[in-house]
């Protein structure tokens, strides 16, 4: 009981502030939704992109160990979201956000305040977080923004697309910088912080904007499907995995936990900034982190059971 109003009272409840403060001003002065769009992915993005990569710290046996997790992971949920998309038959532009509202996972402003309530006690939790969202950086800005920027050109032309979005550059910048150890000039970095700071408040508002006319009467066929890969499809493929790798201790409760959180709130941006169906993906990053407060405490608890 006391996880679950920790994540409601620290990490439900502030993204929701953040949320509904959106709808509410989108409702009252209608923003320019192109405009924070661009905002976004062309600025605030790249910022926590860089500055994520080139803080991390963690190597060594346990990295790899994360890195085999998270790749046979995302594999199975990217199988899984095409496979299904295709036997629903849904056309390109919603098969591409039903795929990102699988595959990509909200392990930033979601996954660490609740390692950080859960591994309070065992840092090692919380650097195997870091690990995790990292990656999902990676996933996010190679695997979800080509499967976005794919729908409605050719394959060469979405690649030429891709490789013109400033955040796969910050991300390989970031690698290059930690991998050197180069440090960087305090009137450079405060900038950078900065603006990586802002990016949780503004994406969050944005997605309020995006919500603020939703109107979810029933639903739909996407939506459910959404929510049941990323919720329970997702921490029941890792829980195999984990076995399979023979995974224990705090490594394995991590993950298992990591594998439960939402939709990650980028699909929602990347959706907005191409035109794939931008209101179902606002839903799906909404309804899967109103259900995640049952799913995530339950897999919270189940991995304390299973690997303590």
């Amino acid at each position: 009981m006391s996880i679950l109003f920790h994540i409601t009272l620290y990490v439900i409840l502030p993204i929701f502030a953040l949320i509904g403060a959106g709808a509410f001003l989108h409702r009252k002065f209608k923003f320019d939704m192109h405009t924070l769009s661009k905002l976004n992915t062309y600025f605030l993005m790249p910022a926590v992109s860089f500055s994520n990569v080139y803080q991390s710290k963690i190597r060594g046996d346990t990295l790899l160990q994360i890195l085999s997790f998270l790749v046979l992971q995302s594999l199975c949920l990217m199988v899984f979201s095409t496979g299904i998309s295709k036997m629903a038959k849904f056309e390109s532009s919603l098969s591409s956000t039903f795929k990102n509202s699988v595959v990509l996972v909200n392990s930033g402003n979601y996954g660490l305040p609740v390692s950080q309530v859960v591994f309070q006690q065992n840092p090692l939790g919380l650097s195997i977080q870091v690990v995790v969202m990292i990656f999902q950086n990676l996933l996010t800005y190679t695997y979800g923004l080509f499967n976005s920027v794919s729908v409605d050109k050719a394959k060469f032309q979405a690649f030429k697309a891709f490789l013109k979005n400033p955040v796969f550059y910050a991300f390989l910048f970031g690698v290059f910088l930690n991998a050197v150890s180069i440090k960087i000039p305090e009137f450079i970095w405060t900038p950078i912080e900065n603006t990586s700071n802002a990016f949780i408040a503004i994406a969050l508002v944005t997605l309020g904007a995006q919500s603020a006319f939703l109107k979810i009467s029933s639903f739909s066929l996407p939506l459910v499907l959404s929510l049941i890969g990323r919720l329970i499809f997702s921490p029941c493929m890792a829980l195999i995995i984990i076995l399979t790798l023979k995974l224990d201790g705090i490594t394995a409760q991590s993950l298992f936990i990591a594998s439960s959180f939402p939709t990650s709130r980028n699909s929602s941006l990347f959706a907005l900034e191409y035109g794939n169906h931008p209101e179902y993906a606002a839903q799906a990053v909404l309804l899967s982190t109103i259900f995640s407060m049952m799913t995530v405490t339950t897999v919270i608890f189940s991995a304390h059971l299973m690997f303590s």
